[in-house]
């Protein structure tokens, strides 16, 4: 194929084109769309890719790709791949007048690889295909793919493709390992053929149907156990799961979760809350219940009860240690010699107020936990006009005797009478008394 044989789109073809658009979209918006077509050149097949486009109540078509059937690249005219916020492929207008520039990548056509510049779009004359001797019985009227040509690549080396999609197993038809099997053992046709209801059906990973082929084991047992394997390699969120089976067969559990309805995600926070409680999970009583759902419900009740227990004793003990040190450095509040007054938060209520009111994040981000730590301390700076009123946070560290953030509404930069206050008075003060508190 070369670009001397790339032929301008066919009148029928045009028409055919057009009919589709309307039909796809009655009411055009504006975006470029992509179809394309089958063809011959120098007894090759091609595809021909073409891209759509309405421009003040005009519709416009021109050839974007070409593909050949054996072809190790394609030719491409005035497209371009953009990858940025999902745009996808790009087309530049300017020969058909509908931009003032032409575009960096318009210049007419060009090799590229062949797995590039391909969208995905529909074929519209695949009924084509039949008319080529080598591809009639190619069953190609069963595909629902957006790549006609490597199906009919793979068609041309496994010819036995063509009674995998007539039988309805289009889902594993074009997978190589499932054809090679099918060209060289004919007892892994029979088998296809009795239990292609359930492959049809159901989707199944192909070292799955493998294995059932030859162990003659039943496919959805083994597709369930490689589907928990697989989520035991592939996620952290079963860790607990992966320690209580490491040295039990994997099978136990998948037979488990099928005969009590349930699946590895149920079990998974079955195991956590188990272990929460302490529970001895080498009993088999405790490691596989008879009634799952019923212990499920239970041991998940007894977690979350503990849990709340053991937040409430965490969230006192956290708000007497706050207390403990707001106490211990209230020495560092200062109310003289300004309009402005410095008040130290007694309680991580206190913070949250102050960050809910200032719109910044004082309430959140572990400043709590920073402050029982003695890390730092935060101080509110407030009128002395309006003692109550949240106007400036500041972060202030103890053992570096800095002021660490400074912040008024939405993070915003206190002006320069706040600061000057901050930096001048205030913290001079702070660091001379915590000098004393230290002696």
């Amino acid at each position: 194929m070369r670009i001397c044989d790339i032929r301008p789109i066919p009148k029928r073809i045009l028409a055919i084109i057009r009919q589709a658009d309307e039909q796809r979209f009655p009411q055009p918006d504006g975006h470029v769309r992509f179809y394309s077509y089958l063809t011959t050149a120098r007894c090759e097949l091609i595809k021909v890719t073409v891209a759509v486009k309405h421009i003040r109540k005009k519709w416009f078509c021109k050839q974007v790709a070409v593909h050949g059937l054996h072809s190790s690249k394609c030719y491409v005219k005035d497209m371009e791949y953009c990858g940025y916020f999902g745009m996808g492929f790009r087309v530049g207008w300017y020969d058909e007048g509908l931009q003032k520039y032409r575009n960096w990548y318009e210049r007419g056509w060009c090799w590229a690889a062949y797995k590039y510049y391909d969208p995905s779009c529909p074929t519209l004359n695949l009924q084509f295909i039949g008319t080529l001797p080598e591809f009639r019985y190619s069953a190609f009227e069963y595909y629902r793919g957006a790549d006609i040509l490597g199906y009919l690549r793979l068609y041309t080396a496994y010819p036995q493709i063509e009674y995998l999609m007539k039988l309805g197993l289009s889902n594993i038809a074009q997978n190589v390992t499932i054809l090679k099997r099918c060209g060289k053992d004919k007892n892994f046709c029979k088998w296809l053929i009795k239990n292609r209801a359930e492959i049809a059906n159901n989707y199944h990973y192909i070292p799955v149907i493998m294995e059932a082929y030859k162990t003659v084991r039943p496919l959805a047992d083994l597709q369930r156990y490689h589907e928990v394997k697989k989520c035991l390699q592939r996620t952290e969120n079963y860790a607990t799961v992966k320690e209580l089976f490491k040295d039990r067969n994997l099978e136990d559990l998948c037979r488990y979760i099928t005969v009590q309805h349930t699946n590895v995600d149920s079990y998974a926070d079955y195991a956590k809350a188990c272990f929460y409680l302490g529970l001895d999970m080498s009993l088999e009583r405790n490691l596989l219940p008879r009634d799952f759902r019923r212990w499920h419900d239970i041991r998940i009740d007894e977690y979350r009860t503990a849990k709340a227990v053991e937040d409430r004793q965490k969230r006192e003990e956290l708000y007497a240690r706050f207390a403990e040190i707001a106490d211990k450095y209230t020495c560092l509040q200062h109310n003289k010699r300004s309009a402005f007054i410095a008040i130290i938060a007694k309680s991580p209520v206190e913070l949250i107020a102050e960050g809910d009111a200032l719109h910044h994040c004082v309430g959140r981000f572990n400043y709590d936990q920073k402050f029982v730590r003695e890390e730092s301390l935060i101080f509110f700076i407030r009128s002395k006009e309006y003692p109550d009123t949240p106007f400036v946070t500041v972060e202030y560290s103890p053992s570096r005797k800095a002021v660490l953030q400074c912040y008024g509404d939405r993070d915003s930069k206190p002006d320069a009478s706040v600061l000057h206050y901050v930096h001048d008075i205030w913290l001079p003060y702070a660091n001379k008394t915590l000098k004393k508190l230290a002696a």
